[in-house]
């Protein structure tokens, strides 16, 4: 940082901190005594704030270069200018806050919560008796990193255009409706993120990774694509998807009937690479059985849904509700699985005569940010899977296979 903003940068001593920070959660309980905080320009360089409240607190321009925030609630908060590098804000609650002009270059934000923050450019003027108003600047410092990591974030609705995030980690990142306009994201990596309405307008995304991305009704007009990968994105969902002139609803009502008749009507269907969000919704079917490796489930309804002993390795359930749903003894091998709701789902072994069972397997699978709260995954595997992120309190996981 230059030494125009290091000389603004009051030192903060540890008992004025912590009466500050008293008084602001007196503030936020609205008892006698409370006063918001207000530490701008204040230099919190490698503090730890871990875990605390912190929601509407003035931090205009501070200093919080290497400091611990992680699982802290800053929504609302005014962060304009200020210094965030190589900070730890993993799990942080920056919804609605202000970042314009803060620096985040090497500062871990994996599956943090930004949805609405205004993440636009913006510059912080100080005066200086002998120059007047002089512009701080956070200057690159040797060794240290070029880039955010924001795997698993939630983006919703930001604000970054214009926004800096050179080859920053934007991997399973929701990003829907965010406005990016003009971004510089060269050589960024949003493999799996959901880009879905976004506005990517005029944004620099040469050597970008954007492998698996969701790019349903995203804005990418006049964007520069040099080299980047677009393996495997997913577009608009089809109006009608057809597998061999039939409707898939036509088929899936096919395969219930089996199901619902012990066999004696309809028939067991085999569905891969099929696109399923052409049927809006799967609420409570009971679709034993399913097979339909590398499908798209992608944001479907399915809370209830029977799917107990079906073949979905390689599928797309990101963002799917799987509430209450019966997945015992299904196959999720390598499965896509990042933000899907899981409370309550039956994911412990299935039974099969003569006293065997077959497991439920997510070996391999993404489930970054999954919410399994209350699930009963008894003797599940989850081998090699992602859990980065993943709310487990109250999962039954006795039993379970779990590993790096």
């Amino acid at each position: 940082m230059s030494s125009l903003s290091q000389q603004h940068h009051l030192a903060v001593d540890p008992q004025s901190l912590r009466e500050a920070l008293a008084a602001h959660q007196r503030y936020l309980a609205g008892r006698p005594g409370g006063r918001r905080l207000n530490l701008t320009y204040a230099d919190l360089a490698n503090c730890s704030l871990e875990g605390l409240d912190l929601r509407d607190c003035d931090l205009t321009g501070a200093r919080l270069s290497g400091a611990t925030l992680a699982r802290c609630n800053l929504s609302r908060a005014i962060l304009f200018g200020a210094d965030l590098r190589e900070a730890d804000m993993r799990y942080v609650n920056l919804k609605r806050a202000d970042l314009r002009g803060a620096s985040m270059r090497g500062a871990n934000l994996s599956g943090a919560d930004l949805a609405g923050c205004d993440l636009r450019e913006g510059r912080i003027a100080l005066q200086d008796k002998l120059d007047g108003y002089q512009i701080v600047r956070h200057e690159h410092r040797p060794g240290e990193l070029n880039f955010a990591v924001l795997a698993g974030a939630n983006l919703a609705g930001a604000q970054m255009s214009g926004a800096v995030a050179m080859t920053s980690d934007f991997t399973d990142a929701n990003l829907s409706e965010a406005v990016m306009t003009g971004a510089k994201l060269m050589r960024a990596v949003l493999d799996g993120a959901d880009l879905s309405h976004a506005d990517l307008g005029g944004a620099d995304l040469t050597g970008a990774s954007l492998k698996r991305a969701v790019l349903n009704g995203v804005n990418l007009s006049q964007a520069r694509l040099d080299d980047t990968d677009m393996t495997d994105v997913l577009r608009a969902p089809p109006a009608i998807f057809y597998v061999q002139n039939r409707s898939i609803a036509d088929i899936v009502s096919d395969h219930e009937a089996y199901c619902d008749t012990g066999g004696r009507k309809g028939a067991v269907i085999r569905l891969p690479s099929a696109d399923f969000r052409a049927m809006k919704s799967l609420r409570k079917r009971r679709l034993s059985g399913l097979h339909a490796p590398n499908a798209v489930f992608f944001g479907l309804d399915m809370e209830g849904c029977e799917l107990q002993g079906g073949n979905f390795a390689g599928c797309d359930f990101r963002g799917a509700n799987l509430r209450d749903a019966d997945l015992r003894g299904a196959n999720f091998n390598q499965a896509q699985l990042a933000r899907a709701d899981l409370r309550g789902a039956k994911l412990g072994p299935l039974g099969l005569s003569d006293g065997r069972f077959v497991r439920t397997d997510f070996s391999r699978a993404s489930l970054r940010g999954a919410d399994l709260r209350g699930a009963y995954a008894y003797r599940a595997r989850f081998l090699g899977a992602q859990l980065d992120g993943a709310r487990i309190a109250g999962c039954d996981l006795t039993g379970a296979e779990i590993n790096a």
